[in-house]
């Protein structure tokens, strides 16, 4: 018989329900951080260039807001819960029927570690402790960072690959619908259900699209071997407005990014657990 923690709970559920509420926490601070990058690119391809659409960016647009200073705290725990939830699934595998793979569990530890650097950079911006550098801006240094060591170029231009494949990845992901496998949708109405698809299909794709573009940059800086030629996620969305398609393209992903950022939030409201 499991042993009890005296209110009839034992370890093993108290474990799982601290892990869902984890990702609960973690998944609904993604979406707000993505709702609101999506809306300051919707602001920029519209001709407002002031703040940056990043990570950056949405928290000084909560930190100026009532409240503003506590919102950010929230984000940042947020992050920590998220970091959390991707380390258990690295320990114990995600859910779904292919959650105890390797593969699946070296992601997951991989996102743990991206969640984690996320949640101390907040942390600093909420103490008033730095933390309010652009993402193009730490991404120019380290990439003048790394090149400056032996073979700095080929370990720029790996990194650039691999996020690259990544948003790849990502979007193909997004329109075989597999995260259906992570998503208790069957109690729900026909409707709702095609709604969450539309918001998990376009929100990847544009979340995807974003993170291809910015790996090929990196890959240029390496090849260039010119840490300028490196562009955050803020640099990135602003390149898209400088193709043929003028800002509507800048425009058709900043709307992805706000259906990525819905879709997080359903996707809490209905994790298969």
């Amino acid at each position: 018989m499991a042993e009890s923690l005296g209110d009839g709970t034992t370890p093993r559920r108290a474990a799982h329900g601290a892990v869902a509420v984890a990702a609960g926490c973690g998944l609904v601070t993604r979406g707000v951080l993505y709702l609101l990058v999506g809306l300051l690119a919707l602001q920029i391809a519209f001709g407002d260039t002031g703040e940056q659409a990043d990570r950056t960016g949405a928290l000084a647009e909560l930190a100026g807001r009532p409240y503003g200073r506590v919102l950010v705290w929230a984000i940042g725990l947020g992050l920590v819960a998220m970091a959390l939830w991707r380390l258990s699934e690295a320990v114990l595998g995600a859910s779904g029927p292919q959650g105890g793979k390797v593969t699946r569990r070296v992601a997951s530890a991989a996102r743990a570690v991206f969640y984690a650097v996320a949640a101390v950079s907040v942390l600093a911006f909420a103490a008033g402790r730095g933390g309010g550098r652009s993402g193009d801006e730490e991404s120019r240094d380290v990439t003048a960072a790394v090149l400056g060591v032996p073979a700095g170029a080929w370990l720029v231009a790996t990194a650039g690959l691999a996020i690259a494949i990544g948003g790849v990845v990502i979007v193909v992901n997004a329109v075989r619908r597999t995260f259906r496998e992570e998503m208790d949708t069957g109690r729900l109405p026909e409707g709702v259900r095609r709604g969450v698809d539309a918001l998990g299909v376009a929100g990847g794709v544009a979340r995807g699209v974003v993170f291809a573009a910015a790996g090929a940059f990196l890959v240029h800086a390496a090849v260039a071997y010119d840490p300028g030629k490196a562009r955050g996620v803020d640099d990135t969305l602003r390149s898209f407005a400088q193709t043929p398609a003028g800002p509507w393209l800048l425009v058709a992903v900043a709307g992805g990014l706000l259906l990525f950022g819905a879709f997080s939030v359903a996707m809490a409201a209905w994790r298969r657990s």
